[in-house]
């Protein structure tokens, strides 16, 4: 992870490809199995939810009304548990309330055969680890996106003493190293810089939606995708495909 001033932009470059290579090598089981659970949802008449909280919303919200993305992953929010929020360190706060996931499960009417991804670096706080465990607890499955080394050197917060990675029915490893960093230099240590969790985890699940569509279209089923509503025909399609779906997709009115 050290740096020296030259080529920075470069260097960052560099780790954050190797981290994405480090996955590919070493988590495509897990990816294709996560697109497997994906399209089993969808072909059963399953909801898709996506939560992330802090940062980890980004690529949460990356998977919501998406071109050439899947058009039934909804948004699961909780109000002010995300960077958007004034003051910042807010977000933070609520990740260590205890009761605010089971509220939001329950207000979204989360079900069996539904399958909910929740996205937490660090995997330890109570909000992600509540939420893993109360939509289990609701019969829905669960997909974790984490950093499994952060349960090998960091305490959990949550009561029960685990992990995010514990409360799931499959986990994928985003392989991110402690910190969220991959810089550093001597003038600012201990304090590294450059984190690549964004980019790595919406890769990781760009490349889940695709083994959901490839393996829908295996099946025979067409993949209820969306196109760009920046190209022609677009927004018609797209149309199409809120309508067949209508009971599965909650961002459209």
């Amino acid at each position: 992870m050290t740096s020296s001033v030259d080529d920075l932009s470069g260097r960052y470059f560099d780790a954050a490809i190797e981290r994405l290579r480090q996955v590919r090598d070493e988590e495509s089981g897990a990816v294709r199995a996560a697109g497997s659970m994906l399209a089993d949802a969808v072909e059963s008449g399953g909801r898709l939810w996506a939560y992330g909280a802090g940062h980890s919303a980004l690529p949460a919200q990356d998977l919501v009304y998406r071109a050439g993305g899947l058009a039934l992953v909804n948004l699961l929010t909780v109000p002010g548990a995300a960077a958007d929020v004034v003051p910042a360190t807010l977000g933070s706060a609520l990740e260590r309330v205890e009761g605010l996931a089971s509220v939001v499960l329950r207000t979204n009417g989360i079900r069996a055969g539904d399958v909910v991804i929740v996205i937490s670096l660090s995997g330890r706080q109570t909000l992600p680890v509540e939420m893993a465990r109360g939509a289990r607890d609701l019969g829905a499955k669960v997909i974790g996106v984490t950093s499994v080394r952060y349960a090998a050197h960091t305490a959990p917060a949550h009561a029960s003493g685990t992990f995010l990675k514990d409360n799931c029915d499959l986990v994928i490893d985003n392989k991110i190293p402690l910190g969220d960093a991959e810089l550093d230099l001597p003038d600012i240590a201990p304090a590294p810089f450059a984190p690549a969790s964004t980019v790595v985890i919406s890769a990781i699940l760009q490349a889940v939606t695709a083994e959901a569509s490839g393996a829908l279209s295996a099946r025979g089923i067409r993949p209820p995708v969306l196109r760009s509503g920046n190209v022609d025909g677009g927004l018609e399609w797209n149309d199409q495909v809120f309508t067949e779906y209508a009971d599965r997709i909650f961002y459209v009115r």
